[in-house]
This record gives structure tokens, sequence and C-alpha cells, in this order.
């Protein structure tokens, strides 16, 4: 058995969901940011933000979103969106990072925004799952903690569950995830969970 070494990482993305965050501009306009701290208990969404992220001023104004989650069939799409910001002033850390100002983030991700139902935010039609939300809390230290309330689920037909009204396809549906800045998709199941005993309107 091998034993542990003590290291010290700079970042600790050890494998997360991309999201597509889109969320509503001061002029009316849409922004669309990637991020990959995202997660879900029930219906509650808890994203991770830059204190100095343009989507999270726009959170902090409007208190909407929709979570946009692309599968890894859009993954030239959401490396577009990367090292770009809807802000225009591009601080001094960004700056030296490489990014740049983009006023139109839905176009540059060559995604077509479609009007959401309870949200003012558009969702992104080629992603096969967009969830409308709205802001609960923020919680700001060395960064933002934003927990949001999901309030419509929208799919595409091919992932959703047959046989099931309300249910995904877990077969069907294949997430991009980020693990150390590269992007990966899933392989095939290695085994259902026990907790796949406990039928999922349980949680409900």
């Amino acid at each position: 058995m091998n034993s542990h070494i003590t290291i010290d990482p700079a970042i600790l993305y050890l494998g997360t969901p991309v999201v597509l965050v889109s969320t509503t501009n001061e002029d009316g306009t849409a922004n669309l940011a990637p991020i990959s701290s995202a997660f879900w208990m029930g219906h509650t969404a808890t994203l991770g933000f830059g204190l100095a992220s343009h989507s999270l001023a726009n959170l902090r104004r409007t208190r909407e979103l929709v979570i946009n989650l692309p599968s890894h069939d859009q993954v030239d799409a959401v490396d577009r969106l990367a090292l770009t910001t809807g802000a225009e002033h591009v601080n001094a850390w960004k700056s030296a990072a490489g990014y740049r100002h983009h006023k139109d983030k839905f176009g540059l991700a060559r995604l077509s925004p479609v009007a959401s139902d309870v949200v003012t935010a558009p969702r992104a039609a080629q992603c096969p799952v967009a969830l409308e939300a709205c802001v609960e809390a923020i919680h700001e230290t060395d960064h933002a903690l934003v927990v949001a309330q999901v309030v419509r689920v929208h799919v595409h037909p091919d992932v959703k569950a047959s046989g099931h009204a309300n249910r995904i396809d877990p077969d069907a549906w294949r997430p991009l995830i980020m693990s150390f800045q590269r992007f990966y998709g899933l392989g095939e199941e290695l085994l259902p969970s026990r907790l796949a005993s406990i039928d999922e309107e349980h949680y409900r």
C-alpha cells in the first residue's frame, strides 16, 4: 500500500462539473461565464466565484441566474469563453493571466440564448440541462459562495429517462468535467451504487 505524502496545491479542482452561468448585465444584455465550482443538495445549488467576477456583480444586483450544464459535446463552446470577462475593466490579476473583455459571450461561444420562464437571464439552447435559479444568499470571504434555489428545470428530451416524467437518464447524460484545468467526460458506469435501491421520488 502506498503511503501519503504532504503537498500544497494552489488549486483543488479534483473533478467537478462545468457549468455556464448566465446572468443579466446592467444594460439588459446577457453575460455567460464558465465555472467549475458547483454542487447541489436537493434543489439548492452552491456556486463559487471570485470576488471580482462580473457574474457575481450581476448576481448581487439581480439575484437571478441560469445554471446551464453543457455536455462533453459542448467542450469547444466552453473553451471559447475561457480567459474572457464581461467586465469592461479587466482587473490586474485577470489582465496578467491573459483575460480580455468580451461583450457578447453567447456569440463568442456560438450558443443560442433562449428566454427563460421565471428569471430574466436566458438559457443556452444547446446545453442539455438548464436550471433557472434565484439567489438565496451570498457568502463572501476570500471568494464568494452563492447559494441559489433552482426554480425551473429544463432538459433536452434525449437525456430524459424513458418511462419517467421527471428523471434524467444517467446513461444518456454526459456532463463536461474539469479536473485541474483539463476537460474530461464520463466513462462507462462502473456499477450502480447501493443508493440506487432508493427510489428517486423518496428525495422529493
